[in-house]
């Protein structure tokens, strides 16, 4: 059995493994903690962690509603293979989740990565390819505009190399990838360490760690189909909130503001001494920004 650390193997406890076109998923469906009131929340992860994310925050999202989290391919819990990642495949994962939880209609909380993923089905709803209603929905701290991403010393390093599998000994371990992690944080902050052991604890489940090289590429995509992407987060009717830590060194304020200003109509708050985990950072104020956002 592998070993996990005592929150991971909480978390992991209350969630159940599906079979999603033959890749062993992780998901939860955390049910509402008063009355249900509200439809259900999806939840969309970022590179390179995992739905754990949101533990410090899925209690008080779930206050009058269900929230559906699971671990993308190659990500977390979920099953490792060792092929080429797309968008497409984790899009249809978030379909397949939903549709198992019997959902047509349900709100979008996505983060990082999850943001793309989100524009994606956003695209295919716009498209009628997703028979599902998306009632509004929150995006927060991702690279929506690429360009203006300050990428890490990191993630060029990934970038550049092969899109292949890394060798055993690849120099990435917990203290390179806690450290990578932290430089993301406001300065402010104070995450502590056994968020971080348990991030690399995930990211490096089922050899995960060699794989980067493999799963970082949808900033490649993001860059080849942006308009598609970030076109359908801001042209899809749902109403729209961004929550945004002010601090993020890679997925700048401006990119926010930016989104602000193509939709007017969208609710912005803004996360002041918060960097790009605000659910680790800040995880009472992003969890009050996105509820009322929700409501």
């Amino acid at each position: 059995m592998t070993w996990r650390s005592a929150a991971v193997a909480a978390w992991e406890q209350a969630g159940v493994y599906r079979s999603v076109g033959g890749t062993k998923v992780f998901t939860m469906d955390a049910a509402p903690r008063g009355p249900e009131t509200l439809e259900p929340l999806l939840v969309l992860h970022g590179f390179p962690t995992s739905s754990f994310d949101f533990h410090l925050v899925v209690d008080d999202l779930a206050q009058h509603r269900r929230v559906l989290l699971f671990d993308m391919v190659g990500y977390g819990l979920t099953a490792k293979p060792d092929h080429a990642y797309s968008i497409d495949e984790q899009a249809d994962v978030a379909q397949a989740v939903a549709a198992g939880a019997g959902v047509t209609r349900l709100a979008l909380l996505s983060h990082d990565k999850g943001d793309t993923v989100a524009g994606e089905l956003l695209a295919r709803a716009i498209e009628g390819r997703w028979a599902v209603e998306v009632t509004r929905r929150v995006v927060t701290n991702g690279s929506i505009y690429i360009e203006m991403a300050h990428l890490t010393a990191g993630q060029e390093l990934l970038l550049a190399l092969p899109d292949e599998r890394l060798p055993e000994n690849t120099g990435i371990d917990g203290a390179s990838m806690g450290a990578s992690l932290a430089a993301t944080f406001s300065p402010g902050s104070q995450v502590a360490a056994a968020e971080l052991e348990a991030a690399w604890e995930l990211i490096a489940n089922d050899d995960g760690h060699r794989l980067l090289p493999r799963t970082i590429r949808y900033i490649e995509e993001r860059r080849r189909a942006q308009s598609r992407f970030t076109g359908a987060i801001e042209a899809h009717p749902s109403p729209l909130g961004i929550v945004w830590g002010t601090d993020d060194p890679i997925a700048v304020p401006d990119m926010a503001t930016r989104l602000h200003g193509v939709r007017p109509d969208a609710r912005l708050t803004l996360l002041d001494g918060v960097g790009h985990y605000p659910m680790l950072e800040a995880p009472a104020r992003f969890a009050a920004a996105v509820a009322e956002t929700l409501a």
